[in-house]
């Protein structure tokens, strides 16, 4: 078993990092460049950072941040949000990316994925995934897009399992149910993308308490844990979630 990655996340909006509920009522968090040197000096595993309107206001996610975050921090760092072609794709990875995640723009074009994976290995692209329990049919999950602002009717887990055969060499799945709730990621969901496909998953959405963390590991399946609200308020240390996880049983970098 692979030690499971620790990945604070940067939701960036107008050069600030923020955090709501439900995707909603943000509040601030604090600087980006300063919020990523301190997750990397901690001991994260890696970090992910969403420029979290670009694709609402159809512009390419700031690349000067991105140099910036780069500078500072010295662990992988994967960066999404707004991001449309492989070129813009190849600007953030030589701006200090090691990752790019998609989103809306693979559901709109998923050879999108193909091509970037052909263009940069697999390794590189990530396949964001929001998603949130269907109304219609509550044993599903449908994607949403443009930042979980338009709900379609793919369904999330075949859309996980597609986008791993298109390229993808990861899942960022992120309950919109959860989001921003600190009661606990939603585990049917991440187990359901986890067995499914055959690339890492990391769960994202949800997470309160040192618990919740091994619960989206133990019972979802999750290869790595995402999240912003207990460590950017600082309810919990990156130390304190490894050390628990390592006391539990499961394998991290300490």
């Amino acid at each position: 078993m692979l030690a499971t990655r620790i990945i604070p996340c940067l939701d960036v909006k107008d050069n600030r990092v923020v955090k709501g509920i439900h995707f909603l009522n943000l509040r601030d968090a604090g600087d980006p460049v300063e919020l990523g040197a301190r997750y990397s000096d901690d001991g994260a595993d890696e970090l992910v950072f969403l420029d979290i309107t670009a694709t609402i206001r159809s512009r390419k996610t700031i690349v000067e941040l991105v140099e910036k975050v780069a500078e500072n921090v010295f662990i992988p760092f994967t960066v999404g949000g707004g991001i449309q072609t492989v070129e813009q794709m190849d600007e953030l990875l030589r701006s200090g990316a090691e990752k790019v995640s998609v989103n809306t723009a693979a559901v709109q074009n998923p050879n999108l994925l193909t091509e970037a994976a052909r263009r940069f290995g697999n390794q590189c692209v990530v396949l964001a995934i929001d998603a949130r329990r269907s109304k219609k049919n509550p044993d599903k999950w449908q994607i949403c897009v443009k930042a979980g602002s338009e709900p379609t009717d793919i369904d999330a887990v075949e859309w996980a399992a597609k986008g791993e055969k298109l390229g993808a060499g990861e899942i960022l799945l992120t309950s919109m149910d959860a989001d921003g709730t600190r009661a606990g990621y939603d585990i049917e969901l991440t187990k359901a993308v986890s067995d499914t496909v055959n690339i890492p998953v990391i769960a994202s959405g949800g997470a309160g308490t040192l618990e919740h963390l091994y619960e989206a590991i133990i019972d979802g399946g999750a290869d790595a844990v995402l999240m912003a609200s207990i460590t950017h308020f600082e309810n919990y240390t990156i130390k304190q979630m490894k050390e628990y996880l390592a006391g539990r049983g499961i394998p991290v970098n300490l």
